[in-house]
């Protein structure tokens, strides 16, 4: 058996919560990081939803990839099932990833993607109501607003741009900002 590639592009990339021999940036081409999924449990409720991140279609994500021994990735694989299938909103997908730094190689990794057929699925909100979504959004694992700062906060550790959440953890930080007027 061999070893096990996740990618991760999301909390996985800062909280990945499996034990790993190696931890290496990774790009996914036909795909993009989207705050695309109405979230029910994690960073919401189905009453006041958060919005997670998801891979949706098109473009490309630069995240994290981690390397499993073959030993434990059947318990990898379960433990991320657990964790990212409550609701069943992602696909368990394998697409090859590309690996940087040092020698750039290809390798075939699990991913998670959005399901566009799943109702919890939400393409292409408006920026005003992503904001709306995330600041009201709290659940089990926490805040929502607090879940986009620290995604923000490690793709800036690894030179990682995006601008739709970087614009969002601007208009948080503002929303933590006492008024001194």
């Amino acid at each position: 058996m061999d070893d096990l590639w996740v990618f991760g592009y999301g909390s996985l990339m800062w909280r990945p919560g499996f034990e790993h021999v190696e931890a290496v940036q990774a790009t996914i081409h036909g795909w993009h990081r989207s705050l695309c999924v109405y979230s029910h449990v994690h960073r919401g409720t189905c009453a006041a939803p958060g919005l997670v991140l998801g891979l949706d279609t098109g473009g490309s994500c630069r995240g994290m990839a981690f390397r499993v021994e073959a030993s434990r990735r059947e318990a990898v694989i379960a433990y991320l099932r657990e964790r990212e299938q409550v609701t069943m909103v992602y696909r368990e997908l394998w697409r090859p990833i590309h690996l940087h730094g040092g020698e750039e190689r290809v390798v075939e990794a699990l991913v998670y993607a959005a399901d566009p057929g799943h109702e919890q699925y939400c393409a292409e909100l408006e920026r005003e109501e992503t904001l709306r979504l995330v600041r009201q959004g709290h659940g089990i694992s926490g805040a929502c607003a607090d879940y986009v700062l620290n995604t923000v906060a490690h793709l800036e550790e690894r030179g990682i741009h995006d601008a739709s959440l970087a614009w969002l953890a601007a208009r948080l930080i503002e929303d933590r900002v006492p008024d001194t007027d």
